[in-house]
């Protein structure tokens, strides 16, 4: 039922309704080894009856995979943690579905999903379903304990970065015993806000200042290191999002990166990769179609959507030539999944015969020999 549930993602049928197409495709079913495929009620009721620690079991299936995934195609020391959260709209009176942040769609219920990829592989490393008025610091401890759970012990640095919605004083006691070396967004406390004007800046470049100090929240056991950026508010601009102070807009990280504070600043800036990552989640991956009015069903979809995702990444690592490996799903449908093919059976061995054209011909065969060279997965 899982595998019934990802490859309608992969394959585009993002609705469960629509995937019924694939009951009469007994091609589809021969290649993937489903004896048939249900109906569009019997995976929606797999979701809705799975006991709750099904979704646990899914979650940690997840967790050892990346464990080895993360070392395809060769064996890695460090990796890179990018938090974020994103508004998923619904449009029924799904459970767990509320009125909140949602720039879009303003007064539509939605849920708010917390999503960590890693920087370098692209790997969906935690997913985590929220409320849509979950706020702004609601299960990130949990999160990325759970990040911290399935890292392999053979990761000798880590890095991470993160919006404000994990700059609070847990959370960044939990980098440091990590240990993990992070650059996380300041929240514009009253106290912080009073610090700024007094701090000595220096030009960075054409538009912006930059500066550190010292700063320690109240609830806080110890100061930390903030790096804070400004740059002055142009007359034709539009409503800043940033924190703006008189004639400058303002922004703020807690780290403790050995880094300058332009260091600071562009390694902070690399986390603008995970946007169109978090994109092709949710356009190219069924992410915004919420299958069920349940919340815990919504959930453990969560999970195979991150499997599907996950799956995907690590076919285009190993088995893709490099010019391929950072296409969406989208154009992999166009360039691999839809090609036109006909299933026969010479001398009654099974065959897949694709389009007789060179070029065709060239590059399957060197996905071919590249599937050949992998090893089978540890138990």
């Amino acid at each position: 039922m899982i595998m019934a549930l990802i490859y309608p993602v992969i394959l585009g049928l993002d609705r469960l309704e629509t995937a019924s197409l694939l009951r009469s495709n007994g091609t589809f079913q021969y290649l993937t080894g489903l004896q048939s495929y249900p109906d569009p009620q019997s995976l929606r009721r797999f979701l809705l009856q799975a006991a709750p620690e099904f979704r646990e079991q899914v979650h940690r299936l997840n967790d050892q995979l990346l464990q080895q995934f993360i070392h395809l195609p060769e064996h890695r020391s460090r990796l890179i943690l990018d938090l974020d959260s994103t508004v998923l709209t619904v449009f029924g009176r799904q459970e767990g579905a509320a009125v909140g942040y949602n720039p879009r769609y303003r007064g539509k219920r939605s849920y708010d999903p917390l999503l960590c990829l890693e920087a370098n592989s692209s790997f969906l490393w935690d997913a985590e379903l929220r409320p849509g008025d979950a706020g702004t610091w609601a299960g990130s401890v949990e999160v990325l304990a759970s990040c911290f759970l399935s890292i392999p012990s053979d990761i000798r640095e880590l890095r991470v970065r993160a919006d404000a919605g994990f700059g609070y004083g847990p959370v960044l006691e939990m980098l440091e015993a990590r240990p993990a070396q992070y650059a996380v967004v300041a929240r514009m406390t009253t106290s912080l806000k009073r610090a700024l004007g007094g701090l000595r800046y220096q030009r960075l470049n054409p538009r912006w200042e930059i500066a550190e100090c010292e700063h320690g929240a109240s609830d806080w056991r110890k100061v930390r290191r903030c790096v804070v950026a400004r740059r002055l508010i142009e007359e034709t601009e539009p409503e800043p999002t940033l924190f703006t102070l008189e004639r400058y807009l303002y922004r703020a990280w807690f780290t403790n990166l050995p880094l300058t504070p332009a260091g600071v600043w562009h390694f902070y800036d690399g986390r603008a990769g995970m946007e169109p990552r978090i994109r092709e989640l949710r356009e190219d991956f069924a992410l915004r179609k919420i299958p069920t009015r349940a919340f815990a069903a919504n959930a453990l979809y969560l999970e195979v959507v991150r499997l599907a995702y996950n799956l995907v990444t690590v076919f285009q690592r190993t088995c893709l030539p490099e010019q391929w490996q950072d296409l969406t799903l989208s154009k992999l449908r166009h360039k691999l999944f839809w090609l036109p093919g006909e299933l026969t059976r010479p001398q009654n061995r099974p065959t897949l015969r694709l389009a007789n054209l060179p070029t065709v011909r060239g590059w399957t065969d060197q996905i071919r020999l590249r599937i050949q060279k992998l090893k089978p997965l540890d138990e």
